[in-house]
């Protein structure tokens, strides 16, 4: 099976002035079809890069980003892909509606079509009743799930999720992986970074594990687990003994 996401030894380094930072070391991975990649690591450990390489915010230094088997620059993928930033920030005084609209909108979706999709698109993230609320009304979770309802407003194959769960209840969190689930078995790949490990465990079906621009591990998550479980041993633990064994 051809990978959709594609990642071949990728270098990127940034400089400021005459010193020179390695954000990440020749890192590899793919993400197939219909599955749900978990993107996990320390903060700091070239995640956020990864991410930015991918939607084509930034080139890297050496290496491939493909999606689709184009580069991830390529304006090709732009209408094919999803993307929730850790933190979305949209007009306090639009409702989900007016904002949705927008998105719509540049994503060049048919005004015969556009309402219908919102609709579909609000239904999914369970915002309906609040679709005429504007966003300074809403909650964390609300607005999350809003941002959410941004990334599939065009109906993307891929989604690119950076911390989903960030600033969520227990509540919110379990909606949220609901809906993520929901959107996988309507055929969706899912690249999903997070810090919630627990969350990553619930929901991925392969995980990726880097720790200072190296990947340690990619490999299905229940592969990983099962090779070192105990009743004690959850994917943090496994998580956290990897990145201390590979700083010592």
């Amino acid at each position: 099976m051809e990978p959709v996401i594609e990642i071949r030894n990728l270098h990127a380094e940034y400089r400021a002035g005459r010193e020179k930072t390695i954000a990440l070391k020749g890192i590899t991975l793919s993400a197939y079809k219909g599955e749900i990649f978990g993107f996990i690591g320390p903060n700091g450990a070239g995640k956020t890069t990864t991410i930015n390489i991918l939607l084509g915010f930034m080139y890297p230094t050496n290496g491939n980003a493909v999606i689709f088997g184009e580069k991830s620059s390529s304006l090709k993928n732009r209408f094919r892909i999803g993307y929730l930033p850790e933190i979305a920030y949209y007009y306090p005084f639009l409702t989900p509606f007016k904002i949705l609209t927008m998105y719509g909108k540049l994503f060049r979706i048919d005004k015969a079509i556009l309402n219908n999709r919102i609709d579909s698109v609000l239904a999914t993230v369970g915002l309906t009743e609040k679709k005429n609320t504007p966003v300074r009304n809403l909650s964390k979770g609300m607005s999350q799930r809003l941002g959410l309802a941004q990334a599939i407003i065009n109906d993307p194959e891929v989604l690119i999720l950076d911390e989903p769960n960030s600033g969520l209840d227990p509540i919110g969190k379990r909606e949220m992986r609901d809906i993520i689930l929901g959107l996988k078995n309507k055929g969706k790949t899912i690249f999903f970074s997070s810090h919630q490990l627990s969350e990553v465990e619930l929901i991925c079906d392969r995980v990726g594990i880097i720790d200072r621009g190296q990947i340690l591990k990619t490999e299905k998550l229940d592969q990983i687990v099962g090779k070192i479980h105990t009743k004690q041993t959850v994917l943090e633990d496994i998580f956290i003994r990897m990145i201390k064994d590979k700083r010592t």
